[in-house]
């Protein structure tokens, strides 16, 4: 979200008494106003930020928010923020200082990008005022509507423009989870508000699922709804399994005589181990597969992958002298 110089905009210094304000934006409003500057955008797009920095400068509690928000802003860059890594999160639609109280969520706040007009096309005011200032009355004019009807705002230069309500802003937050935890379903825990939120993460979640907490986000604007939260999901690599899609693959050893004539090996799976039929004439590498054994599937979790178990054949080390002569012989007779 990139920071509006609203002193700046106006042409007025940070100490500048509201008389001084005044003048300012009645000098810059006429002479950017539209009905004085037909179809060009530009006066427009600066008619629409000049009103937004009068309506910030001229309402006392908006202003000293502002000035609140403007320390800490140039705060964070002499001491050489990087772009994008200032914390808007106290600032936002009622939260921080100057608002009605902290609306965080330990969560990584969505790009600039995610972000949609408070208005719709043609908005009044930028994404900075909106998110800054939407809990604060700033869609709503400080007195009764100049005629029209409800959610008609006029702007103190004379330029009217309908309301339109906003949805919040959604928000995302990686996290982390285990392949035994994607396997069984899980939950995780969001701070917000004081709340805690008890998000489940259902079975067979895969890396990049995403998982919605509806209503949990941004408040909205003008009478829009909540935005939502999501965890974005990352199974961790696991030391047993491999998984590919709903599949799972490990590896079981068999000692060299079992591959030869054949037996029994204890193969593990995610709910216990089962005992897998060795055929005799086995090959290292060669892979079984047990049905059903797999990952449940996300949709329809009754439902699972396979397991594929590959046979890895331990030769024998240290053999006595008895144990040398039998291979000796059976290579004889090979």
């Amino acid at each position: 979200m990139e920071y509006k110089d609203y002193y700046d905009i106006l042409g007025v210094s940070e100490d500048a008494g509201q008389d001084e304000i005044r003048r300012a934006f009645r000098q810059l409003a006429r002479k950017h106003h539209p009905d004085v500057n037909p179809n060009d955008p530009e006066a427009e797009e600066r008619f629409k930020e000049i009103n937004e920095a009068y309506e910030v400068l001229s309402d006392p509690e908006k202003r000293q928010k502002y000035d609140q928000l403007g320390a800490n802003w140039q705060s964070y860059q002499r001491g050489g923020g990087r772009p994008g890594g200032f914390d808007w999160g106290q600032w936002t639609t009622a939260g921080g200082p100057g608002g009605a109280g902290p609306q965080r969520v330990h969560v990584r706040q969505g790009t600039p990008e995610d972000l949609e007009d408070l208005f719709g096309g043609g908005s009044p005011f930028s994404d900075f005022f909106t998110q800054v200032f939407g809990g604060m009355g700033g869609a709503a004019p400080r007195g009764a509507p100049r005629g029209g009807t409800a959610g008609t705002r006029a702007s103190p230069g004379g330029f009217d423009y309908q309301a339109r309500a906003r949805r919040g802003q959604d928000y995302e937050q990686a996290v982390d989870i285990s392949l035994r935890e994607a396997y069984a379903g899980t939950t995780r825990i969001l701070q917000k508000d004081g709340r805690r939120l008890e998000v489940k993460i259902p079975a067979g979640a895969r890396t990049g699922t995403r998982v919605r907490v509806a209503g949990e986000g941004g408040a909205g604007a003008a009478g829009g709804e909540a935005g939502d939260i999501y965890l974005r999901v990352n199974v961790q690599l696991d030391g047993q399994f491999e998984r590919e899609g709903d599949d799972l693959r490990t590896v079981v050893t068999v000692d060299l005589y079992t591959a030869i004539l054949g037996g029994e090996a204890r193969v593990p799976t995610m709910n216990g181990s089962v005992m897998l039929t060795i055929p005799s004439g086995t090959q290292n590498g060669q892979v079984f597969r047990l049905r059903g054994k797999g990952m449940p599937k996300l949709r329809n979790p009754e439902e699972h992958g396979d397991l594929y178990a590959e046979v890895n054949v331990r030769l024998p080390t240290d053999l006595t002298p008895r144990q040398r002569e039998l291979f000796e012989e059976l290579r004889s007779v090979s």
